[in-house]
């Protein structure tokens, strides 16, 4: 995969705002795919009525802007998600510079793969028992919301191990119900990027008053771990006794970094997973091999730690499920300085937009199958799989940045997709892949909606 020939004269391609502005309103998501592949990989400007962004798509330049270059590409307030990404989680894991520093070293000892990996069991008890909902729909044959079954399963497992069940399931769901609100209502200004916070759009009465509820279920479990943190390695406990320049922390910086925790740990494995359940109605041949490997490995259940490693084709589902539909679909940036991205000049204060969802889809750097959903990219040892890893495939983001829960989510959602196929079939209301709706992160634009049945693992050739 070479890098694209660089634009005359330092100008980008551009895609001028008739053209640009109704496909980015129509489709926001495949436009950026199209863009991208129409410009073939170069740096291009897309005209989009008020700011003309550049969008970057090679996996050369991702780099360069995430990885290389990073300090001149800060997150930046001065963009729509942003803004009302730091109006909910405020100045922690989220920000920039030294506050960004601090959190990280307080939160990411929490996500050493040592800990999670020595935690496996119990989040697999609590998804398993979070699981036995399901048996009164599959006895009654009822229709079920799998996103809604996919955040308690979510919430059972995080909130026992990272808040030390502080924070009820119920209340949890709560906070899941209000991040939905959140990053839906968020859309009318990803679709109007400049417009100001002091002019009212739609959604931000939502907005707010979501943040509000969060808020008010965090708070008072803060400030009781705060009078009694405990000695636990649990997140509140951490952020209890953590010091920075030698001082306790304030409310509000363990707030912002226990509301960023919070959606961080949950956020990604529910989005991602809601997906697949209409990917396996769609690809049979698929569903049919990723239900042979766990009635082998785990049977009839329930999945243990030692199950996971044996996962091999469940996990390269998983990876094909990332490329196709990552939770962090758009990730805008803002040059602090003028910088040149393949030999096209980007000034000082431009917005750039790089887009995991555009970049894995792209037939430049995937091949022209490359919006099939196909596992078998991530075969091990297959050299497609380790070209695209490394180049083109940057669901969890790229250098400092990088989502501390990237390990988190591959062991949660083996856990969950292991115990869910072990113990059910499920038939989809609407078998059709939905299309994907305008918010935060990557969500269908419907429910999906299904009818669990039980599993006999008595019979023998089990089949799903």
């Amino acid at each position: 995969m070479g890098a694209p020939k660089a634009a005359a004269a330092g100008r980008p391609v551009s895609v001028p705002a008739w053209k640009a502005l109704p496909s980015f309103l129509r489709d926001a998501h495949q436009s950026l795919v199209d863009a991208g592949e129409a410009a073939g990989g170069e740096v291009v400007r897309l005209g989009l009525g008020v700011s003309s962004p550049y969008l970057v798509t090679h996996p050369d330049h991702v780099r360069q802007v995430l990885q290389d270059r990073a300090a001149n590409y800060p997150r930046g307030d001065d963009t729509a998600l942003w803004r009302s990404v730091r109006k909910l989680v405020g100045d922690g894991i989220l920000a920039e510079g030294d506050t960004w520093l601090a959190s990280r070293k307080t939160l990411a000892p929490l996500f050493r793969r040592g800990r999670i990996d020595a935690l496996v069991d119990t989040m697999a008890a609590a998804i398993d028992e979070a699981t036995d909902r399901l048996d009164t729909a599959a006895a009654a044959g009822s229709v079920v919301d799998i996103g809604t079954e996919l955040s308690r399963l979510v919430c059972a497992a995080i909130m026992r191990v990272f808040f030390d069940s502080r924070v009820s399931v119920d209340d949890a769901l709560r906070i899941m119900a209000a991040q939905e609100d959140i990053v839906t209502s968020m859309a009318p200004r990803l679709l109007a990027p400049f417009a100001p916070w002091w002019i009212p759009m739609p959604g931000d009465r939502r907005f707010h008053r979501s943040v509000q509820t969060i808020d008010g279920i965090l708070l008072p479990v803060l400030r009781a771990a705060v009078r009694q943190p405990g000695d636990g390695d649990d997140v509140l406990s951490t952020l209890a006794r953590a010091q920075r320049d030698g001082q306790p922390l304030t409310e509000r910086q363990m707030r912002d970094d226990l509301v960023s925790m919070v959606a961080v740990t949950t956020e990604t494995s529910y989005v991602v997973l809601t997906w697949l359940w209409p990917v396996l109605a769609n690809h049979t041949d698929v569903a049919d091999r990723l239900y042979a490997e766990i009635d082998e490995v785990v049977g009839a259940g329930p999945v243990r730690a030692e199950h996971l490693r044996q996962l091999t084709y469940t996990q390269m589902v998983l990876n094909e499920l990332l490329r196709l539909y990552p939770a962090g679909w758009i990730v805008p940036r803002r040059a602090l300085g003028p910088d040149v991205l393949g030999g096209v000049r980007i000034d000082r204060g431009a917005t750039v937009i790089l887009s995991p969802y555009a970049t894995q889809r792209m037939k430049a750097f995937w091949g022209p199958t490359a919006e099939s959903f196909d596992p078998e990219r991530f075969a091990p040892g297959r050299a497609e799989a380790e070209a695209g890893r490394r180049q083109a495939y940057y669901p969890f983001g790229l250098g400092m940045h990088r989502c501390l829960g990237e390990h988190l989510f591959n062991v949660e959602a083996l856990l969950i997709v292991a115990t869910l196929i072990s113990r059910f079939r499920f038939t989809l209301t609407d078998p059709t892949v939905p299309a994907p709706r305008v918010a935060a992160s990557l969500r269908p634009r419907r429910r999906v909606e299904l009818t669990p049945s039980r599993r006999d693992h008595s019979v023998a050739g089990r089949s799903h």
